[in-house]
């Protein structure tokens, strides 16, 4: 399970990144966090603009709702979802990861 935490601006979605992949979308769940596989190298920011792509799309929300707050350098981040609920959060992923 992700541990997803409130807050007043939103949700946070722990993510762990795997940049270069083949393939890119939801890897599924490691260590409680989302595993986001894109096929941008991690250059100059490249990948973190790629993993608000792809989970923007896979999330159903704009772009403009998924900021990046932590962990600008590292494989660990931590996302803000803004404008959709815990629950809600909670169910579009349990739905895409089973698509996976």
């Amino acid at each position: 399970m992700i541990d997803l935490a409130k807050t007043d601006d939103g949700v946070l979605l722990p993510v762990t990144a795997q940049p270069g992949a083949r393939r890119e979308g939801l890897a599924g769940v490691h260590d409680a966090r989302l595993k986001v596989a894109v096929t941008q190298a991690p250059e100059k920011g490249k990948a973190n603009a790629r993993i608000v792509r792809v989970l923007a799309s896979s999330l159903g929300v704009k772009r403009s709702q998924v900021v990046l707050i932590r962990g600008q350098t590292s494989r660990q981040k931590t996302f803000l979802i803004q404008g959709i609920s815990l629950d809600d959060l909670r169910s579009r992923l349990a739905d895409e990861l089973r698509q996976e």
